[in-house]
């Protein structure tokens, strides 16, 4: 049970990670005119993109503002949770996969 838990956050935590380089590569999109927001599908996709990766992108861009205009908090956000993925989740579960099994 505990394994299965583990697997479920740390797929959450990739798929965050994966929702946060999407919402990168379509702000670019965006910006260079690839796409245009003003199609249903598009506008769609930003705001699902948006909705999932504000919370937390939002707390990163309030300590680290845009540098020259290049906006970094994606980058900080995936180092952090890629952090919490990597070593600060199965530090945690050690103690309960160790009891439980």
């Amino acid at each position: 049970m505990a394994s299965f838990l583990f697997y479920i956050l740390s797929s959450l935590l990739w798929l965050i990670i994966i929702a946060i380089i999407a919402s990168a590569i379509m702000s670019w999109l965006v910006a260079f005119n690839v796409v245009n927001p003003r199609n249903d599908f598009v506008r769609m996709l930003l705001n699902f993109l948006e909705a999932v990766t504000r919370p937390f992108l939002w707390p990163v861009q309030k300590v680290i503002p845009p540098l020259g205009g290049v906006d970094i908090s994606p980058v900080i956000a995936i180092l952090i949770l890629s952090g919490v993925r990597s070593y600060l989740l199965p530090w945690l579960f050690a103690p309960l996969l160790s009891t439980i099994g």
